[in-house]
């Protein structure tokens, strides 16, 4: 039988073979299903990603448990990754669940801030075998209810990410180089001179956050230039949502849900599947 993992084998793995692993955000039990469902499918290992506003919305036992459910009855690396989490209690109640893959999001904050509350973090998390993801630079868009606006993003520096790594001893990273939370309104310029310095500069996995709406070829040069974590969000959240719209429009007199989240599951698991196959990762399991 399976069980939740941490990130750091699995994400080694995919920086040394050239593939990337997708972190996809869930929000509830059928969101779990498709991409656990497409994962073993396609037998890629896979990252189900909750922000605070998902566990809020679901409840952070209740995510755990499906979650914890999901990698019992899959034999595909699987894992429960805190994404954009800022509240060290809320890392700490989860990490005492089993959750074992934590981000800790100090990236709005001031560097020494940042590197003092990443390395608090990482302490913790090793007192209970999990990884911890940091994030240095901030991304344009919105997570939850963490609004950047483009004026206000920063770009990853290479040097500080070297010193960021070190003094906090981060096992991934998630840096910003062009890309944004949510969908794009324009074609993004990403800086892969500045992701190949980050690179040269740090050992561990590089983390590409904001890749809903990112072309094929933009997604495959970052992994080939250290990116093994790939987040997507958005363009999961759109088809179920367009799906499910059209089903309850046309079938108007409809109250089962174990009918009309038929097809918005369908669909969504064709993104996922799309989304596996983009990132390199299918047959890795």
């Amino acid at each position: 039988m399976g069980y939740l993992q941490n990130t750091k084998e699995m994400l080694m793995k995919a920086r040394q073979e050239g593939y990337a692993v997708p972190a996809f955000n869930i929000h509830n039990l059928e969101t779990v299903q498709v991409v656990v469902e497409a994962a073993v499918e396609l037998q890629s290992p896979v990252i189900l990603a909750a922000t605070p506003g998902t566990m809020k919305y679901g409840g952070r036992d209740y995510i755990h448990a499906i979650a914890e459910v999901a990698a019992r009855g899959n034999h595909v690396p699987l894992a429960l990754h805190l994404d954009h989490h800022e509240d060290v209690d809320e890392i700490l109640e989860s990490l005492k669940m089993g959750t074992k893959s934590v981000m800790i999001d100090g990236s709005h904050k001031p560097f020494e801030e940042n590197v003092a509350i990443t390395k608090y973090v990482v302490d913790i998390a090793r007192k209970f075998s999990a990884t911890v993801e940091g994030e240095l630079g901030k991304l344009a868009g919105q997570e939850d209810d963490l609004v950047v606006e483009a004026k206000d993003s920063a770009y990853t520096d290479p040097e500080m990410a070297k010193e960021f790594v070190e003094r906090t001893g981060v096992d991934s990273l998630a840096v910003a180089i062009g890309t944004g939370h949510g969908l794009y309104e324009t074609k993004p310029n990403l800086d892969f001179n500045r992701l190949n310095e980050i690179q040269q500069l740090v050992t561990i996995p590089l983390v590409l956050h904001g890749a809903s709406g990112l072309s094929k070829h933009d997604i495959q040069n970052s992994i080939s230039l250290g990116c093994s974590k790939v987040n997507i969000a958005t363009e999961l959240k759109i088809p179920f949502s367009q799906t499910l719209r059209k089903y309850l429009i046309d079938h108007p007199n409809e109250t089962d849900p174990r009918k009309y989240m038929k097809h918005p599951k369908e669909k969504m698991k064709e993104v996922v599947k799309e989304k596996i196959r983009l990132c390199k990762s299918d047959g890795k399991a």
